[in-house]
């Protein structure tokens, strides 16, 4: 064979491996959306617990979930909106709350802050957003625990009103998970 012959065979075989190439399809992995939150990429693949368990910024919500025994209905295929506190946003409620909240005999007032802070179905801040902007400037959302919660928009950024008049900022929107979305906020809302 020619050498001008085997420089062409191999350039031809160069754009058939190229072109092969350009179009297999992408790894799961690289598909995936991730957010930081709490030094922790989370994953969209992932359900909500198995995401919140990596993020330092939410020891104090998972243990409340574990000790509430939440564990199992947020691994539920759900879909849930979850207004996640951060360690910091429960460090803003009076002293010992927390440690009260935890203990057993308090179960129940603890599942009941816990699931105000749950909505049933999937809600993007764009949804959230949408909704705000169809109520004239608020919108209404009822949460797992029963009471409702406000949402309105500020500045270009979501807030939570609970039912005591607390306000929480959506710090972290959109993080998207199997079984929902997860919405951080920066201050643990009450139910009235």
């Amino acid at each position: 064979m020619k050498p001008i012959h085997r420089i062409a065979l191999a350039g031809a075989a160069l754009a058939l491996a190229v072109t092969a190439i350009a179009y297999a399809p992408a790894p799961s992995f690289a598909a995936e959306q991730t957010k930081m939150v709490g030094g922790a990429a989370m994953y969209p693949s992932k359900n909500i617990v198995q995401n919140a368990v990596n993020s330092k910024d939410h020891t104090t919500l998972v243990a409340a979930v574990k000790a509430a025994g939440l564990v199992d209905t947020l691994q539920s295929p759900g879909p849930f909106t979850v207004f996640a506190p951060t360690n910091e946003a429960f460090a803003k409620l009076p002293a010992g709350t927390v440690d009260t909240l935890l203990k057993p005999e308090n179960k129940k007032t603890l599942t009941n802050v816990l699931t105000y802070h749950v909505v049933a179905g999937r809600m993007t801040a764009k949804d959230l957003m949408n909704k705000v902007k169809a109520g004239g400037g608020k919108a209404e959302l009822t949460t797992v625990e029963g009471a409702k919660l406000t949402v309105a928009e500020k500045d270009g950024k979501l807030w939570i009103t609970d039912a005591k008049g607390g306000h929480a900022q959506v710090t972290i929107g959109n993080v998207m998970q199997s079984n929902g979305v997860i919405h951080v906020i920066d201050t643990v809302m009450l139910p009235g």
